[in-house]
């Protein structure tokens, strides 16, 4: 079985920031009016045209103190954020996924398991039948068989009503109408997720996409508090236009149309109330709330890694136990049957072995499920992506 994997996080590259830049825009204007003889500096009326094109660049801060460097980085700290965010809910889908599909062979198992028995259990009660009716077998013996296929009939639905609702789960984390035949397995084949390998650092709890949103929250909350601090220093803006103007179109060619205009502004906060002072405070105290947002999903990446590691040597143990037992319940079956068929004991006995038996093997695919969403649980606990680049098991 391939090992379950997905790259999950990559390499953010820096993304430009138009902001720092300033804006350049293309002006044309073109205006005809008309003067009236009562407001005309001349003495009568007429029509004045005027005609203009350039270049202009609209308001333009200079970042002297890191005010938009601070955030424009908070900005893009915030993107990243939502980029792990983003990881955060596709593994979780992965790993959904991943729990519907074992969940859904693992009860296909046992139906089959179930539909064996009921095979089984309907052969023997033909065979006491035939014996019942040759006197060679009590009525006891016979009900008995009846009710044991009927129990098996019972066992049989309930698994096959458990394996439609997992099935029909998958199908809703799919988005799609899935072919059954097509994602079919043999249980008995699908065997174990990769297993960790022992020299496995702490530090792949880092790659968790919920320790690096809050590691980007983080450092965005920490540019806020460097843009609440530039608020306290002047703004410096500038405004600059340059191009042709003439009252023709043809005097636009001239060059003595030529015109430019440079306003630069200067702003000083003097009296603001104390609204910047609080502004620095609330960003003061945003980045203390996401670093103790920060320390709590460590210590919980933590603290789900080791519970399901300790959880694996414990199911370890239940799944050599449920082995061992199912071989002894089946050996006790065969007994049965050969003591059975001797006439030494009745076919209760026989019930009691097959009962044992099928209890077991139906608890032993149980605990392969648990077993396997162990694996998965700790894979998602690990961030995903850590058997990326190991190769097919």
């Amino acid at each position: 079985m391939a090992p379950l994997s997905v790259k999950l996080r990559a390499e953010h590259k820096q993304i430009p920031r138009a902001g720092k830049l300033p804006g350049v825009e293309g002006q044309g204007e073109a205006s005809r009016s008309r003067t009236p003889e009562s407001l005309s500096f001349v003495g009568r009326s007429g029509i004045n045209e005027q005609y203009s094109v350039g270049l202009g660049i609209t308001s333009w801060e200079i970042d002297f103190f890191g005010r938009i460097e601070s955030l424009s980085q908070s900005a893009l700290q915030q993107y990243f954020a939502s980029r792990a965010a983003h990881d955060s809910a596709q593994l979780s889908l992965i790993a959904e996924v991943a729990d519907s599909w074992f969940s859904w062979q693992a009860a296909e198992a046992q139906t089959q398991l179930a539909a064996e028995t009921r095979k089984a259990r309907e052969e023997t009660y033909q065979l006491i039948k035939k014996r019942f009716d040759n006197g060679l077998a009590s009525e006891l013996d016979l009900r008995q068989a009846e009710t044991a296929v009927h129990e098996a009939r019972i066992l049989q639905a309930q698994y096959q009503q458990q394996a439609n609702q997992f099935f029909t789960s998958l199908q809703l984390l799919a988005g799609e109408n899935l072919d059954k035949s097509q994602w079919q397995a043999d249980w008995k084949k699908i065997g174990q997720l990769q297993e960790l390998p022992t020299d496995l650092s702490s530090e792949v709890l880092l790659q968790r996409p919920d320790v690096v949103q809050a590691e980007y929250q983080i450092k965005s909350a920490n540019a806020d508090i460097g843009a609440a601090r530039a608020a306290f220093f002047p703004r410096i803006s500038l405004t600059a236009s340059l191009g042709l103007a003439g009252s023709t179109p043809v005097q636009l060619t001239d060059s003595g149309s030529r015109q430019w205009q440079i306003a630069p502004q200067f702003t000083l906060p003097l009296l603001d109330w104390g609204v910047n002072e609080s502004n620095l405070n609330v960003a003061e105290l945003q980045k203390d709330i996401n670093m103790a947002n920060y320390q709590q999903v460590i210590q919980q990446a933590f603290k789900e890694v080791r519970d399901e590691m300790e959880a694996r040597i414990t199911l370890d143990d239940q799944l050599q136990a449920q082995q061992d037992l199912t071989r002894a319940s089946q050996r006790s079956l065969d007994l049965a049957r050969s003591r059975f068929d001797a006439g030494v004991d009745s076919y209760l006995d026989v019930l009691d072995a097959q009962r044992s038996s099928i209890n077991s093997q139906l608890n032993l695919i149980a605990i392969d499920l648990q077993r396997l969403r162990n694996q998965l649980t700790l894979y998602k606990a690990l961030g995903g992506g850590l058997y990326a680049d190991s190769p097919e098991m």
